[in-house]
């Protein structure tokens, strides 16, 4: 039915604005199922979270997967997250135009310094908090939604530090009406996205999408350059990738450059085969198989 984002610096009070519009559409709608994701759905520690890109990484496609299981015309998903990055919030849009489902955002609006104040006394009471080096990290990267932009509208903003958060603060109630509004032909200020050929049902895998092909294909990728660096540089035959997988025959080194522009056509092709075929598998063991089968053809062995 919906997906909705929160956005906001760390500590701005996305949480208690997750928590009170679940709350608040709960009242108002109750056919749906309301589900939040977020960070502690994984047992997660913020502070591990976002130790390091690799790890900002990894969480942000935890949250996406989960969130592209969940998306359906049945329920509300709410994503409590940082959704900092304007990216990112295009790849949720992206996941509610393939469920043809509303999208909206709301966004907890708080200067920096109130939200660092925050964080200081969640650590007086013992609460979650984020290390200072990460706050402020966190805090000089987040780009503001804009309205403007499709990823970013419908926009909802909340003013914590000024108005507090309540089920009944303004913004709460425009975005539980919006989500809950009934549609029919003469509607105009709702919008349902509607699903284009890139993301129809047959997009790769109910389970993970391309992030499951995409992990798959760089542990393939690894294995092959840490096998080139123990060698003296020539041919490397009989590279065995896992019991129950096809052994990868090169018959000449391959540069990392080379491997990455292979691995990206691969993952592009897979995708437009999708589209007029049975999707790909979802497993990484089948992703696995496919690659490196696509890697002893292209590298003229079999």
């Amino acid at each position: 039915m919906a997906l909705v984002v929160i956005c906001g610096q760390p500590c701005s009070g996305k949480s208690t604005a997750a928590f009170f519009l679940a709350e608040a559409l709960k009242e108002s709608e109750s056919n749906s199922t309301i589900r939040i994701i977020d960070e502690a759905s994984f047992h997660l520690d913020r502070n591990q979270s976002y130790a390091n890109m690799t790890a900002e990484k990894n969480l942000r496609g935890a949250l996406r997967s989960e969130v592209d299981r969940s998306v359906s015309k049945d329920n509300i998903i709410i994503v409590d997250s940082l959704n900092s990055i304007k990216g990112y919030r295009y790849e949720l849009w992206c996941l509610a135009r393939a469920a043809g489902i509303r999208y909206s955002v709301l966004f907890c609006d708080v200067e920096e310094t109130r939200c660092k104040k925050w964080n200081e006394q969640r650590m007086d009471k013992c609460e979650a908090t984020y290390d200072d080096t990460i706050f402020e990290d966190l805090a000089r990267r987040f780009e503001r939604p804009d309205r403007r932009n499709r990823w970013d509208s419908p926009l909802f903003e909340l003013s914590p530090y000024k108005d507090g958060i309540q089920k009944s603060s303004a913004a709460i109630v425009d975005a539980v009406s919006y989500l809950t509004k009934k549609v029919d032909s003469k509607t105009r200020d709702v919008k349902i996205l509607h699903p284009t050929i890139a993301t129809q049902s047959t997009r790769f895998s109910e389970a993970n999408s391309l992030y499951e092909l995409d992990r798959a294909t760089q542990e393939v990728t690894n294995v092959i350059v840490e096998a080139q660096s123990q060698s003296i540089g020539g041919p490397l035959n009989g590279i065995s990738l896992g019991q129950g997988l096809p052994t990868l025959n090169m018959s000449r080194s391959v540069g990392l450059p080379e491997l990455r522009r292979l691995r990206r056509t691969f993952i592009k092709l897979t995708g437009q085969t999708s589209l007029s075929g049975p999707p790909p598998p979802s497993d990484a063991e089948s992703a696995k198989r496919m690659f490196v089968d696509y890697l002893n053809r292209e590298l003229g062995t079999t």
